[in-house]
């Protein structure tokens, strides 16, 4: 089943992203995209995630290589693909990697790469990267051998660890089903891996050059860098039965165990959007959100007319608001803390909740390495109490997960923890992105793990990045294309964006969040567009039905609806007040999915037992009591 439904409307752009080549040998197969290996299955359970070549730049931005000479010989029994992969950095320098990648039916999976530069070439990162799986992988049996030849038999973790599982590693194995193993020997470097689920990618990352070792480096001119990977299979039964995979069977649902309360829904308001956010005032209140979260940062600008700004879009707002302070740290905290909170004086703002940090805290630190000069977070969130005494204060990261789970904050005075997250850091394919998806319950477990049951906000968590921790910058998208680590991204604008946000909220019910916030009213994170036009004129994105929908449904009782392939169909239950139910689904898949609606019985019957969802299509119906 294809979608005909126009690109445009599906990802806010009509440039599409090259289909895969489904390459096979014996009963191995793998997706080949853009260089690289995907999907890499046996018997059709997912082995590896990916099998990457990556060369990344000095603010950990990824090259996208011209690949030349181009072959791709499939045959009976396997397959092999070469082609050489050309980078272009800064001041006219250039990287060359040739590639060789086979496989045979019944024998080891093998990606070479010879990279060579003639004129040097700066890098933070240049070689392969390996990702497993998180689904039936997290918390199970791996073996790991490492580079001095002693082999390590320990488990994946299962919360997220802020440093590395495994170093110095050669080679790591584990098990595809009880009966199936594979092992992956990495060799030409040092590897060792981290677990990526910090960043919301659903994978354990293993990765060339440990962390350790100072970069951005410099490859040097006229000298090969040779890697290569050997995946090899085992299997203990005789006759493996091959699969067979029916695209078209329908995807059922069933009743879960867990229930709970739906968050309230947050906007964001910057100083820079909040004149636009006043100006469409129909708009939010068509939404209606919970909460405002104003953002405020001195090192940005920001200074005390920002707060005359957010008074007056406060004014207009029914519910709750909480100020995030990026505090500059500059001064002593609770010389800042002051003058910021005479700022609000003069201007009558006045808020419910302030969440506070110190603005270096956004940058990421790698483990092992010093965190910036800043005060203790004890005296910043003791300023924070003495200046604002009768409001809740809340602490955590302005940006994301990551960097919240290597700086874990001291919460006993804390009234929330909060976090963000963004689903480009590393990849930026539609796949990737809605494949983050599947970490975010291992994110918030591990948030519990570490504090309890502590009211847990997270957002702003949107498409585009906001503020990027990894390097100097986020990248600019003036032609809307699909780039890792950038401020905008033409997804957000289209069906794709309705999806991911009511997809995330499925993801993260049963962390039972306080609030949720997923997008800004207007500007490049907004809801609508159109910033010359009057309010009620200004187009609503598709965005603006998920987030509306969520704010109606904010404090309603959730039913856990469990989906027997959570990589294509989410879905939920709420209760409203008078006993009546609702089933919410969301596709997260590009192809149509049909769905088995039984055991549930719709409100209004169409005769039909299954529904067919559109490509990242929603739909909220109705149950009979």
């Amino acid at each position: 089943m294809k979608s005909e439904i126009d690109p445009f409307q599906l990802y806010g752009t009509r440039e599409l992203e090259t289909p895969p080549v489904r390459l096979t040998a014996g009963r191995l197969e793998v997706d080949f995209k853009d260089g690289n290996l995907r999907a890499i299955r046996y018997d059709g359970i997912e082995v590896l995630r990916a099998v990457s070549y990556l060369v990344r730049d000095r603010d950990w931005g990824t090259y996208a290589p011209d690949i030349d000479d181009l072959r791709i010989n499939q045959q009976q029994d396997g397959f092999l693909v070469s082609y050489v992969a050309r980078c272009r950095g800064p001041e006219n320098t250039e990287l060359a990697i040739d590639v060789r990648i086979t496989a045979e039916a019944d024998e080891a999976l093998t990606f070479e790469a010879i990279a060579l530069s003639t004129t040097g070439f700066e890098t933070n990162r240049c070689g392969f990267c390996i990702l497993h799986p998180i689904v039936g992988v997290a918390g199970m049996p791996v073996s790991v051998e490492h580079v001095d030849g002693s082999r390590e038999n320990t488990h994946f973790p299962d919360l997220i660890e802020p440093w590395q599982p495994f170093k110095a590693m050669r080679a790591i194995t584990h098990s595809v089903t009880s009966n199936v193993t594979a092992e992956c020997r990495m060799e030409g470097d040092t590897f060792e891996m981290e677990d990526q689920r910090n960043w919301s990618d659903a994978s354990y990352k293993t990765y060339v050059r440990p962390l350790a070792l100072p970069w951005p480096y410099r490859i040097p001119a006229g000298e090969p860098i040779r890697q290569r990977i050997v995946l090899t299979i085992g299997d203990k039964r005789r006759s493996p039965p091959s699969f067979s995979h029916t695209s078209d069977a329908a995807i059922t649902l069933s009743a879960g165990t867990k229930s709970g309360t739906m968050p309230s829904i947050g906007l964001v308001v910057t100083p820079e959007e909040a004149d636009a956010t006043l100006a469409a005032r129909e708009r939010l209140d068509e939404i209606a959100p919970q909460e405002l979260l104003f953002h405020f940062d001195p090192d940005a600008g920001h200074g005390a007319d920002a707060f005359k700004r957010f008074a007056a879009v406060a004014a207009i707002h029914a519910g709750r608001s909480t100020l995030e302070i990026a505090l500059p740290c500059h001064q002593p905290a609770l010389v800042e803390t002051q003058q910021i909170a005479g700022w609000m004086r003069a201007a009558g703002f006045k808020p419910d909740a302030i969440m506070i940090s110190p603005s270096v805290d956004r940058q990421s630190t790698p483990p092992g390495s010093k965190w910036p000069e800043c005060p203790p977070l004890e005296e910043v969130y003791v300023a924070a109490h003495a200046t604002f005494p009768d409001v809740r204060i809340g602490g955590g990261m302005l940006s994301y997960f990551t960097e919240l789970n290597r700086k874990r904050v001291p919460a006993d005075s804390l009234d929330f923890i909060t976090h963000c997250t963004n689903p480009i850091v590393h990849a930026a394919d539609d796949l990737s992105v809605m494949q983050t998806l599947e970490a975010l319950p291992f994110i918030t477990r591990s948030i519990r793990a570490i504090y309890g049951d502590k009211p847990y906000r997270i957002g702003p968590s949107t498409i585009p990045m906001r503020q990027n921790p990894y390097g100097s910058r986020t990248m600019d998208n003036s032609h809307g294309s699909r780039i890792a680590m950038a401020n905008t991204d033409p997804r957000h604008n289209a069906r794709f964006a309705e999806a991911f946000a009511l997809a995330y909220a499925a993801r993260v019910l049963d962390a039972e969040l306080e609030c949720l916030t997923l997008s800004a009213l207007t500007g490049s994170f907004g809801l609508i567009a159109g910033e010359n036009e009057p309010s009620a004129a200004r187009a609503k994105r598709p965005l603006f039905n998920t987030v509306a929908k969520l704010s109606r449904l904010a404090g309603k009782q959730w039913q856990e609806c469990l989906s027997s392939d959570p990589s294509a169909i989410l879905s939920f239950i709420t209760v409203q007040s008078d006993g009546s139910r609702s089933l919410h689904l969301v596709n997260v898949t590009p192809i149509p999915q049909l769905v088995k609606l039984e055991p549930f019985q719709l409100k209004e019957q169409t005769g039909s037992k299954r529904l067919l969802l559109d490509a990242y299509g929603t739909v909220s119906t109705a149950l009979m009591d």
